[in-house]
């Protein structure tokens, strides 16, 4: 498989599985969600990552790969509400348009990265690479791990924020002597 193939087939990955599992105004915030997204991220570093950089510029362009998704991922997570529901006191989030317009475009920028780096300006990319002495995987894994950070830091953020609300109004904690 290509690298831009690989690329193009993660990006749509990350988007459908988040989308999917956040999008609503209502969504239960469960183990099964929690561990979804850590689930698919075990599976995609194995497929697609065959042997990161771990010195020079390359791996500084994987690094920066992680801090963007970093970035992005605290980015989404503002923009969904956790809260609990009113209905069964239940951890729940709420994410709209806002949330999915910043998750189409950081996912359409790589693809569009990708597709344009194979289609568009291979040249450049080329010569870019040879300047700064990064090899085309550096970058694909670069942008692999930024898929990747951005899943986890959403995932992490909604396990953490759902764990801190506060317990639901007239509940409490049942004492046993």
């Amino acid at each position: 498989m290509s690298p831009l193939t690989e690329a193009l087939i993660i990006n749509a990955v990350v988007l459908g599985a988040t989308l999917e599992a956040d999008l609503g105004p209502h969504r239960k915030i469960g183990k099964i969600r929690i561990l979804r997204p850590l689930l698919t991220v075990a599976l995609v570093i194995p497929l697609f990552l065959q042997r990161p950089v771990t010195h020079g510029n390359g791996l500084l362009v994987e690094l920066a790969g992680v801090a963007a998704g970093l970035v992005g991922g605290l980015l989404v997570s503002t923009l969904m509400r956790v809260y609990r529901s009113p209905e069964t006191g239940k951890p729940v989030s709420a994410s709209s348009w806002p949330y999915v317009l910043v998750w189409v475009l950081i996912v359409g920028a790589r693809a569009a990265f990708s597709y344009g780096s194979v289609h568009w300006f291979p040249a450049q990319v080329d010569t870019w690479c040879l300047t700064h002495q990064v090899s085309v995987d550096a970058i694909t894994d670069g942008m692999i791990f930024m898929a990747i950070a951005m899943v986890l830091v959403r995932t992490l953020s909604l396990a953490g924020r759902s764990r801190r609300i506060p317990a639901a109004a007239g509940s409490y904690a049942r004492v046993t002597a």
